[in-house]
Parts: structure tokens; C-alpha cells; sequence
């Protein structure tokens, strides 16, 4: 399957088939597995055989969505988790320990940075920010205890673009762990592995899924690591259902089909946004006037699905746009087949005081629109008389 192309190997690569030769992977609706004698049971539970025991370990379809996953973004192996904040969380926890230190860039999701800012000073564990656009700041950050750089590229919400190149060679150079959150872009239009990055994270709840339908995550990349990741995660259990991971197998199918959809969409939508007058700012990545526009055609393929738009007139003028669309719906959500909004300032990064979230580019104006799948010229549609 290496030397397949992406759309082939999403559709081709699956579990091998039972007695019943199957054409679809079925469903492994069970809570534990059985074993033929006692010596079974024991050289399973020993590691010295690669038999099935519990589903809170591993399953066949958890199995075969982490073979896909790791196909597809050049990962050794993977560890599949309830939702994208748990593989989160499972990685950190897996790798630090108290005293330890960790470099991030200052623009990540709302939940990602309460983790930073809320729990790891419980464990005595300390983090730097550095600003987003100045990669130049990490090597000044590193001290002896530092463990790991993490970076979201494209950043939520603000849509910013960091030189996976750049960071990591830095990362090599100072025997550091580089972890990315590929959420936004998915394997399809990034891979962090080819540019050194050791692990990477998704909410699989978003594009992977693409249909609101179920929560995932996961996490892929070097065995080593992921070993520990798949232990701490075995004993702690944020595990994968079958059943979500049975739908995110089968979402994969049509990953670059909808990304290519997705990518359109948002460039249309942007081009067509850019300059309007009730508008102070346009971003998204394969725009031009994006400031890392050279980044994002350097290391993505497209430029993804997400758009943000800076309103006049601030949280009343946002709030106001948001309550005229008609088609589009407000949520939490992005990466849906539907096209969805979000303000961020008052809902995913609420918790942020005004200070932080204007640092990392998050004004009261600012909407988070993630284009769906629907016809370009009806999304752009309802935006403009909105905003209208």
C-alpha cells in the first residue's frame, strides 16, 4: 500500500477479513475476547502474543482506523482516544513528568491552553508560549527541563501558519520532542512527520468524521512513544468505541474527496470576502494577503476549510451577523459537511482573559466560519447578506 496515492490507500487499506470474506469491515460490538486454553490468555496479557483482550485496550475496528490514520500521515504506530482533547491529554500525561517544562505556540484550542494554564501547575509541570509568528522565540524559551515544543498549524481560530520545517530542525537540534495538532489541515493537505515532527494529534471529531456524527482522536508517530501513550491510555481509559471507530474507518473513504470540496469552497469564499467593506480582515491561508501565505504553500497541499472574518463594529456587529444567517448555524463544531460559524471570544475561548485572547488574535469581531460542502455560491450568499 506504500506506494498507493492517498485517495487508494484511505479506501484500500483496511482490516483483514474473517471467515464470513466480508467486503466491508464489520462491526466488533464487544466488550472482550476469548481465548482458546489458559496459555492464550496468558501470552496475551504477557505481550507475547498480538491476540485481542479487552476492548478498552485495543479492538479489531480501533485497529483498523489507528492502521489507516498511520498509513496515511507516514506514522509507525498509533493510539485511538474518545475525543481529540483525550488523546491530547493521554500524550501530555504520558510524557511528563513533575518538574518538566513545555514550549507551545501561544495560539492553540480554548481547552489545549486550559490544560496548560489550569492543571499542569498541579503537577508542577511549566509551560512558554511563544508568539505564533516568531518561531525565533523557541530557542530562547528551551531550558534544561524542557521536553517537548507543541504547535497547532493552522492555529484555532486565528488561522496562523508556523514553518514545520523551521521548528523542526530546531527541535532535532536540541533533542526535543516536536508534537503537532493537524487537526485543521488532516494528512491529506499536511503531514508533520516528513518535517520531524515525532507525534501528531486530531480531534478525528472534525474532518475525519466530516458529518457532526461521532467524537474521536487519535494520535500517531513514533513507536517508541506511542508504546507509552497506548499504556498510560490502556490503565486510564479514554479509549475509542468500536462503533466511532468502525464510522471514522469508513469516513476516511472519502477524506480527500470532501477536503477537496472543503479547500473549493474556502478559497471561493475568501477571494470573494477579501476587501468587502463591512469587513476589517479576511484570513485564510492560500490568500495572498495571508501574512504566511509562503508558509502554507510551502508545507500544505490546500489551504483547508476554515476562514475567519473580522467584523466592524466589534461583539454587537459580530453578534449581529451571526443572528442574520439564515442557512448557516452557529456551533462549537467545524469540519461538518455543513458550513458552520463560531465566535470565538464568547464561546471556545471564553475562558481566556480579553488580554490573551487579543494576543493571539482573537478580537470581539472575530467569526470562525468552517465552509461545508454545500454549493459555494449559496455559502457566500448568506454570509453577504448578513452581513448586509
Amino acid at each position: 500500500m506504500k506506494n498507493k496515492h492517498f485517495e487508494t490507500q484511505a479506501i484500500r487499506a483496511q482490516m483483514e477479513r474473517s471467515d464470513n470474506n466480508e467486503h466491508s469491515a464489520p462491526l466488533y460490538l464487544t466488550s472482550s475476547f476469548v481465548f482458546d486454553t489458559a496459555e492464550d490468555m496468558r501470552a496475551a496479557f504477557n505481550d507475547e502474543s498480538d491476540a485481542y483482550i479487552y476492548s478498552r485496550y485495543v479492538n479489531p475496528n480501533t485497529s483498523e482506523f489507528i492502521n489507516k490514520v498511520c498509513l496515511l500521515e507516514g506514522a509507525e504506530a498509533g493510539f485511538a482516544t474518545a475525543t481529540g482533547m483525550a488523546a491530547i491529554f493521554t500524550t501530555f500525561m504520558s510524557i511528563l513528568k513533575a518538574g518538566d517544562h513545555v514550549i507551545s505556540c501561544s495560539s492553540v484550542f480554548g481547552a489545549t491552553h486550559a490544560v496548560f494554564t489550569k492543571y499542569f501547575p498541579k503537577w508542577n509541570i511549566s509551560y512558554s508560549y511563544f508568539n505564533t509568528n516568531k518561531v525565533d522565540e523557541i530557542e530562547k524559551l528551551i531550558k534544561p527541563e524542557t521536553k517537548f515544543i507543541y504547535l497547532e498549524t493552522p492555529t484555532n481560530p486565528a488561522i496562523e501558519l508556523i514553518d514545520l520545517e523551521v521548528v523542526g530542525a530546531l527541535a532535532k537540534k536540541h533533542n526535543l520532542l516536536l508534537i503537532v495538532d493537524n487537526c485543521f489541515a488532516t494528512p491529506y493537505l499536511q503531514q508533520p512527520i516528513k518535517y520531524g515532527a515525532d507525534l501528531v494529534i486530531h480531534s478525528a471529531t472534525k474532518y475525519m468524521d466530516g458529518q457532526g456524527r461521532v467524537l474521536g482522536g487519535i494520535v500517531v508517530g513514533k513507536k517508541e512513544l506511542v508504546n507509552d501513550i497506548y499504556l498510560f491510555g490502556r490503565l486510564t481509559g479514554p479509549s475509542l468505541s468500536p462503533f466511532n471507530a468502525w464510522v471514522l474507518s469508513k469516513s476516511l473513504e472519502t477524506l480527500a474527496l470532501r477536503m477537496d470540496r472543503h479547500c473549493e469552497n474556502a478559497l471561493h469564499v475568501a477571494k470573494a470576502l477579501d476587501g468587502n467593506s463591512k469587513l476589517e480582515n479576511v484570513s485564510y491561508p492560500f490568500l495572498p494577503s495571508h501574512p504566511n501565505y509562503n508558509i502554507a504553500k510551502k508545507q500544505m497541499k490546500a489551504g483547508g476549510g476554515i476562514i475567519t472574518i473580522t467584523v466592524k463594529g466589534g461583539y454587537e456587529a459580530a453578534k449581529l451577523f451571526l443572528d442574520k444567517l439564515q442557512m448557516i448555524k452557529i456551533s462549537p463544531n467545524l469540519g461538518d459537511a455543513r458550513s458552520i460559524v463560531t465566535h470565538p471570544a464568547s464561546s471556545t475561548h471564553c475562558k481566556l482573559s480579553e488580554a490573551e485572547r487579543l494576543t493571539v488574535g482573537i478580537t470581539p469581531g472575530l467569526i470562525r466560519v468552517s465552509i461545508g460542502l454545500e454549493n459555494k455560491e449559496d455559502i457566500l450568499n448568506d454570509l453577504l447578506q448578513a452581513l448586509n
